[in-house]
C-alpha cells in the first residue's frame, strides 16, 4: 500500500482488501456520514420514543440519506480501490493473482 493512490496491501497479507475503507484517507467522508446517519437513526428512534413524530421523521429522511450517502461512496470508492488492483496486476504478470474476498 502507497496510500490514497494504491490502497492495495499487495504483500504483507493475505486479504488484500483487509481494513480498505478505514486504510483510504478518501474514504472518510464516507464513515462520517455513515456515523452520522447511525446516529441521526438512533436520535429519530428517540424522537418517535417520546411522541415528537415530526422530529422523528425529519430524523429518519436524514439518517437514510446520510446513511445512502455515505455507502454509495463506500461502494464506488471499493470499485475505484478494484480497477487499481486489476491495473496492478496487469502491470505486475509476475505476481500470483490472490482470489478476491470482497
Amino acid at each position: 500500500m502507497k496510500g490514497p493512490d494504491d490502497p492495495v496491501d499487495h504483500t504483507r497479507t493475505t486479504r488484500p482488501h483487509a481494513g480498505e475503507a478505514m486504510k483510504d484517507n478518501r474514504n472518510m467522508p464516507a464513515l462520517v456520514l455513515v456515523g452520522l446517519g447511525v446516529v441521526m437513526f438512533v436520535a429519530c428512534l428517540a424522537g418517535f420514543a417520546t411522541g415528537n413524530a415530526g422530529v422523528g421523521v425529519v430524523l429518519a429522511i436524514l439518517a437514510a440519506v446520510g446513511l445512502l450517502a455515505g455507502g454509495l461512496w463506500l461502494a464506488i470508492a471499493h470499485l475505484r480501490v478494484r480497477r487499481i488492483e486489476e491495473r496492478w496486476y496487469a502491470e505486475h504478470p509476475e505476481v500470483i493473482r490472490q482470489a478476491p474476498n470482497s
